[in-house]
């Protein structure tokens, strides 16, 4: 009966993020096959398929189905791409982004939460996930250039080792802005030395910071 109504509410949302602009039929797929519930704390699995953020362990949250939608969508991913993603976070964008791409690097700085994510990813059978615990604002320089980055957090300012790892032609899409203050996920796509910006959509994310944490 709990599966029934989660697959109820699952076509709702469905509908839902079609109506708020979300028409690459290859993302809805994706986001149709995930078990969303899988990366929601137990006491919340009820309100997996609600088109809201929901809290997670180490003080962080699991992104509004809508925002994944969006910036998933506005990286414009092939399955060719190479994927950096800054923030594993419960692993539900890594789990979108690897079923689109070819390659999908995640770097998350809370190790509870990368142990748990890599425990997901296992259980979905996902394998063309690669994750390192370390500090997401220096990317991961031995495995650049990517095609694509995504930062799944919100920065002050563009860290510009993110953007020397970017491929010449590659899209980040990355949440820009002072918590607190206006916040907009931003897509930059770099042409030889430049970084043509485009601001999308005002939101607000949880704070990208520095270094790591062992424990939550």
């Amino acid at each position: 009966m709990i599966k029934l109504r989660l697959a109820d509410k699952k076509v709702r949302l469905l509908a839902e993020l079609r109506s708020e602009g979300i028409d690459d039929e290859a993302i809805l797929d994706t986001l149709e096959s995930i078990p969303r519930e899988e990366f929601i704390p137990k006491a919340l699995r009820g309100q997996a398929y609600e088109n809201a953020a929901l809290p997670i362990n180490s003080e962080q949250t699991i992104s509004q189905p809508y925002i994944v939608a969006f910036m998933t969508q506005a990286l414009r991913i092939t399955k060719k791409h190479k994927i950096l993603e800054v923030g594993t976070g419960s692993g539900y964008q890594a789990t979108v982004l690897a079923h689109l791409c070819r390659r999908l690097f995640t770097i998350e700085r809370h190790l509870p939460l990368l142990n748990s994510a890599e425990k997901i990813f296992k259980k979905l059978n996902i394998f063309n996930i690669t994750t390192l615990f370390g500090n997401g604002m220096k990317g991961w320089p031995e495995q650049a250039p990517f095609d694509r980055i995504m930062v799944t957090a919100a920065s002050e300012e563009i860290p510009a080792k993110l953007l020397e790892q970017l491929k010449d032609g590659g899209i980040m899409v990355i949440p820009v802005g002072a918590q607190g203050k206006s916040q907009y996920i931003i897509r930059i796509t770099r042409d030889g030395d430049d970084y043509n910006q485009e601001n999308l959509l005002p939101v607000k994310f949880v704070p990208l910071l520095p270094g790591i944490v062992h424990e939550s």
